[in-house]
């Protein structure tokens, strides 16, 4: 395994960390002086000039879609080259929907790529490309335990020339922005099938269909997510064409097996960026801070702190690229073991480095002046998201038992 970016990497690497310190930490503090302005006129959910222009200018600089490998629609880049053009991206808040790189959208097209037909790219994949349009995942349910996806209840019945749809999700990231105009559905559509990995198919869903109805936003930990949010969505009723239909009817399973591998290292190499951005922060903080006559970097715990980051965040980066590789040689499939590793290491050491450095920072590190709120916030959210830790830590653990089996 040879780690060293290629020529065209440390190019993209240059022109990406130029344009983040040019234009979007800049547009930070502006992206929420807008969002703020909206919520005191009573409306949050409507995209931020700030970002519209951030769009615009990494389209011009070519720095858009750099994810989809294996693909002609993106920038033809492997999982180890996208990885530390993600992290830098992830290092803010607001880092990766300039560069059109964001989730759900970068789950949302990768599955459109592998498995939509012709007239389902031409239809929805094109337009969230060219960032005109932003999706959701309608997965997660709230009557069961979404983590065994085999729960879900909700449905998709046939019914003619159309697919009749009924149930309730939630954590729908994304559904409350106007500009989200289609959402990827998993229901049951044969429940009664003995192999209980497929009773459930995905469904493109418009969310102007008759049927759909936002019931409410879900903040996290008090955050709403604007313009983004997170929904909780019910489904009476709702008609589709049983052209929109992804794959057929019982593959819902290896859809989500194909999309979620992708999507759960994108959020790991995010999350390694922003954990080196805490990493600095708590630097500089220490060195500026005194207390009890001695500067905190002087200070044997803060200093063991700071080591202990740099170790945790080394580690993950390192795993990461370890199953980035994996899946670019023997694929997703093939390396399920070490992006399940992943999911569980990348969001736990952020955790822990968020924590230190809303230590060093004292009052200042809960409050938003520093974002560690927000990043402790929403990293913890991965605990769950795209699988939890629990379900994550099982499969790693049958995988590691089955070296040693002979009852096979």
């Amino acid at each position: 395994m040879d780690f060293e970016h290629s020529p065209r990497v440390k190019e993209l690497q240059q022109r990406l960390i130029a344009f983040m310190e040019e234009h979007v930490y800049p547009a930070e503090a502006l992206f929420e002086a807008q969002m703020d302005a909206f919520r005191a006129a009573g409306n949050r959910w409507q995209p931020t000039p700030v970002m519209e222009t951030l769009k615009t200018k990494a389209k011009a600089a070519g720095l858009w879609n750099l994810f989809l490998p294996e693909s002609k629609y993106g920038a033809g880049l492997t999982n180890v080259e996208y990885a530390p053009l993600a992290e830098i991206m992830g290092r803010s808040e607001i880092g990766s929907e300039p560069f059109n790189c964001s989730a759900p959208d970068t789950g949302n097209m990768e599955t459109l790529v592998r498995y939509g037909t012709l007239e389902q790219q031409e239809r929805w994949l094109l337009p969230l490309l060219d960032g005109s349009i932003r999706s959701g995942f309608a997965m997660t349910e709230p009557d069961v335990a979404s983590s065994d996806a085999t729960n879900i209840e909700a449905r998709i019945e046939r019914d003619g020339n159309h697919y009749v749809i009924n149930g309730r999700k939630w954590w729908t990231s994304g559904a409350n922005d106007p500009r989200c105009k289609i959402l990827i559905f998993m229901g049951k559509s044969d429940p009664h099938n003995p192999d209980r990995h497929r009773q459930q198919s995905m469904i493109l869903v418009p969310m102007d269909s008759p049927g759909v109805k936002v019931l409410r936003h879900l903040p996290v930990f008090g955050y709403d997510d604007a313009p983004h949010g997170h929904a909780e969505i019910e489904f009476t009723g709702v008609r589709v064409p049983l052209s929109n239909i992804l794959l057929g009817e019982g593959r819902g399973f290896e859809i989500a097996q194909g999309r979620l591998g992708p999507g759960r290292i994108h959020h790991c190499m995010r999350t390694i960026g922003r954990a080196e951005r805490a990493l600095e922060d708590m630097c500089r903080r220490s060195l500026q801070r005194v207390a009890f006559g001695r500067k905190l970097a002087d200070q044997g715990v803060t200093r063991e702190r700071i080591a202990n980051a740099r170790i945790l965040i080394d580690q993950a980066r390192f795993l990461v690229l370890h199953a980035a590789w994996k899946m670019d040689t023997v694929g997703n499939k093939g390396a399920r073991q070490e992006i399940a590793m992943i999911k569980v290491a990348a969001p736990s050491m952020a955790c822990q480095v968020f924590d230190w450095a809303m230590q060093v920072h004292g009052g200042a590190g809960v409050s938003e002046d520093f974002g560690l709120a927000r990043a402790y916030a929403g990293t913890r959210t991965l605990r769950f998201a795209d699988g939890p830790d629990e379900v994550h830590r099982d499969a790693i653990a049958k995988m590691e038992l089955g070296r040693y089996r002979t009852d096979r």
